[in-house]
């Protein structure tokens, strides 16, 4: 017979399931949260629920994310956690625009995993959500990618591309990447989608230029590619995004 592992003999041990709830509410810049078969809370932390607008975060449990925010929101949350119960496939290192109830808008980086149980079946799911922050503009590798940035803002309407951001960085290609992860937490493709989406949803939230000029502006040579992409960064599609912010813009 053999003996259980270390993991398997602590866990079996425990007077209730472990669920890390109380750690992650430690996490001011981390959302945290599981969900089960249904898509339904089960375990919150409390900056979920404080973006959500309460202070008590058994009220959401039970409820969908689709339940939880309000149309259409919580559709995008919720259909990523349908696909994800059916398939079993995780969502990884997903760059997000996050719109919630309460007004509060951030980026954040994305992970969904699938909880099994017998028969390897899904069973539930885990999530957390990392906020991201502006880099230090003081730390000693942000003044060599100063200038590929600047440039990429002043150009989002342009095709751009690793290599030549480089050259104006005086970095190769890689070290150029490496420098992005560190201050930025992203990839170099992935700061370059964030700054058109974050030129996107300024100019959708800020003005009444047609979504097609919006898109152009921001590097899509047709709507249905920005439409694409942006709903996909946010969850919403322009229109639907531009209508949520309106109301609290004060435009009726």
């Amino acid at each position: 017979m053999t003996s259980s592992s270390p993991v398997s003999g602590l866990f079996a041990r425990l007077a209730e399931p472990f669920t890390a709830e109380d750690v992650f509410d430690c996490l001011a810049d981390v959302v945290y949260f599981v969900k089960n078969e249904r898509a339904e809370y089960v375990v919150v932390n409390r900056t979920l629920a404080e973006r959500c607008g309460t202070h008590d975060k058994r009220t959401l449990i039970g409820k969908t994310a689709a339940q939880t925010f309000p149309p259409p929101l919580g559709r995008s949350f919720w259909e990523q956690d349908t696909h994800l119960l059916a398939t079993g496939e995780p969502v990884l290192n997903q760059l997000e625009l996050h719109l919630y109830p309460t007004g509060v808008t951030g980026w954040c980086l994305t992970d969904k995993f699938p909880l099994r149980g017998a028969g390897d079946a899904v069973i539930g799911l885990v999530g957390v959500s990392h906020d991201l922050h502006p880099p230090d503009e003081s730390a000693e590798d942000y003044s060599s990618v100063a200038a590929a940035v600047r440039h990429a803002r002043t150009h989002l309407d342009q095709r751009l591309v690793t290599e030549e951001l480089a050259a104006i960085a005086g970095l190769s290609a890689y070290q150029l990447d490496q420098r992005v992860r560190r201050l930025f937490r992203l990839s170099t493709g992935q700061l370059l989608l964030k700054l058109r989406m974050d030129t996107a949803a300024e100019q959708l939230r800020d003005t009444d230029r047609p979504v097609v000029e919006v898109g152009l502006a921001c590097g899509y040579a047709d709507q249905s590619a920005f439409t694409r992409q942006f709903r996909r960064t946010t969850g919403l599609t322009p229109g639907e995004y531009r209508r949520a912010l309106r109301p609290a813009r004060g435009d009726g």
